[in-house]
């Protein structure tokens, strides 16, 4: 298996072979995964700023990229999904059937994506957004885990149907119930750190840590400001992930959602 993570810089940092690229402005890592020997490959959450970046990476890799995967709706960048479709023929786009975007191929709980000798299992993690899924490798030793878990940290609940009961109970059930040397690959660092483990995280999150209740506090007094992009419309990701659904119900669910998670 080949994993490479898209970062500003090429650096490989385990013997998984991970090498990661970066997105400076959104602070958001893709991740393009392949089969060595068939050049099968998938990509989770392209931006649409580094599409000829990642496109002339596919490239000189010699890779057929055939799924292009968003882990949820992102409200800090536009996904370079419908962009990428143009330009790679027979590219398919998915998501979360949850997410009230457009795609290919709607993602549910345990649903495959394949590439090569290879997949990745779809772990449907909402709380974050109603539509957050975890992709998990076959051997359960690699985790994609989107906006739902990062290191030391999560995503934030309070808009995108967010709801802090929802993400804790995913993240509890759905990834801490992974291995503990299952490595944790996020969306998003904000401080340069790049791979976690599901044992670092169960011991050392300083938000899941704590109990449901300590946790939904938290989340709920981090008084954050609005993505930047969070409003924005575009026609490129109107092909594969314009996320209606979740821009109209930036409020209207959160409370509902959380109702519900409350009796789980």
């Amino acid at each position: 298996l080949l994993s490479l993570c898209q970062k500003g810089f090429r650096q490989f940092l385990s013997q998984k072979g991970v090498l990661l690229l970066f997105e400076s402005e959104s602070s958001t890592y893709t991740y393009l995964l392949a089969d060595t020997n068939t050049k099968e490959a998938v990509i989770i959450d392209p931006v649409l700023e580094t599409i000829d970046r990642d496109l002339k990476l596919i490239k000189e890799l010699g890779l057929s990229l055939t799924v292009a995967v968003n882990t949820h709706c992102h409200a800090d960048h536009i996904t370079s999904t419908g962009l990428m479709k143009q330009r790679v023929a027979g590219l398919k786009s998915a998501i979360s059937k949850f997410s009230g975007a457009t795609a290919d191929i709607h993602l549910t709980e345990g649903d495959n994506i394949p590439f090569g000798r290879h997949s990745l299992t779809v772990k449907e993690t909402p709380g974050h957004t109603d539509g957050c899924i975890t992709l998990v490798t076959g051997d359960q030793s690699m985790a994609f885990t989107g906006d739902a878990l990062l290191i030391r940290g999560c995503g934030r609940t309070d808009f995108q149907q967010g709801c802090a009961k929802k993400l804790y109970h995913s993240v509890h059930e759905k990834i801490f119930t992974l291995p503990d040397e299952c490595l944790i690959y996020p969306a998003h660092d904000y401080l340069g750190q790049t791979v976690s483990t599901v044992g670092e995280e169960r011991k050392y999150n300083p938000r899941l840590t704590k109990s449901m209740e300590e946790f939904v506090e938290i989340m709920n007094n981090l008084n954050l400001p609005k993505p930047k992009k969070i409003g924005m419309k575009d026609s490129v990701q109107s092909h594969s992930a314009q996320c209606k659904l979740a821009r109209q119900k930036l409020s209207s669910l959160q409370h509902g959602n959380c109702l519900n998670a409350s009796r789980n």
